[in-house]
C-alpha cells in the first residue's frame, strides 16, 4: 500500500485532496437539485457543505477499511467535481469508486477520466483485487461511465428500497484487477 503523490495529473484534470478554499466550488454543485437527484439527501445548505468539506478533508488516503477518499477534480483552476475511492474490505481487497460533477461539466468525459485515475489508485496503490460502482438504474449517464471504464454490470436490484418516495432500482458494476491490467496492456 503506497500513498500517491498529490496532485494526480490526468490528460486534462488534476485530482487532489480538498482544502478549505474549495467551499464555494463544492457548494456550487452540492446545492443543485439535479446533482442530488440520484443521491441520498437533498441539496446542501452552505453549512451542510462546510460539514461535508470537513469530512472530505479528514481522509487524504484510505488507510483502513471503511475510509472514504474524496478527491477534488480540478479543471481550469476550479473544482468541477469529486472522485471517490472507498476502502470496503481489507481482508478481501475490495473497494468502490464514485463520482459527482457540476452539470456544467457533464458530457465531456471528465467523470470517465477521473474514475480511471481512481481505479489506478485502487489497484496500483491500495492493492485492491475488485472494485465496484453503483448507481440508480435510471441514471444512464453514470452507468455509461462505468461501461466505458470496462466495468461489467453484475446486478440489477429492482424495487429494493424506497428512494425519495418511490421504489428505487440500482445497478452494480465491477472490475477485477486482472481485467483492469489486461485492458491497459
Amino acid at each position: 500500500m503506497s500513498k500517491p503523490d498529490y496532485p494526480i495529473r490526468t490528460e486534462r484534470l488534476l485530482l487532489r485532496p480538498f482544502t478549505p478554499d474549495d467551499h464555494a466550488d463544492l457548494h456550487a454543485y452540492q446545492s443543485l437539485p439535479e446533482v442530488v437527484r440520484y443521491l441520498y439527501g437533498g441539496p446542501r445548505t452552505p453549512e451542510e457543505t462546510t460539514d461535508n468539506l470537513k469530512l472530505k478533508m479528514s481522509v487524504t488516503w484510505p488507510e483502513k477499511e471503511g475510509d472514504n477518499l474524496s478527491l477534488a477534480v480540478v479543471h481550469g483552476g476550479r473544482v468541477i467535481g469529486e472522485a471517490v475511492l472507498k476502502y470496503l474490505s481489507e481482508a478481501y481487497r475490495q473497494g468502490e469508486i464514485g463520482y459527482i460533477f457540476h452539470p456544467d461539466h457533464h458530457g465531456r468525459g471528465f467523470a470517465t477520466e477521473a474514475s480511471r485515475a481512481m481505479l489506478d489508485l485502487g489497484f496500483d496503490h491500495l492493492g485492491l483485487h475488485r472494485i465496484v460502482a453503483s448507481c440508480d438504474a435510471h441514471n444512464d449517464k453514470s452507468w455509461h461511465v462505468m461501461e466505458r471504464l470496462g466495468m461489467r454490470r453484475e446486478a440489477h436490484f429492482r424495487h429494493h428500497e424506497i428512494f425519495k418516495g418511490e421504489w428505487g432500482e440500482e445497478f452494480i458494476y465491477a472490475i477485477l484487477e486482472d481485467e483492469w491490467r489486461a485492458a491497459r496492456s
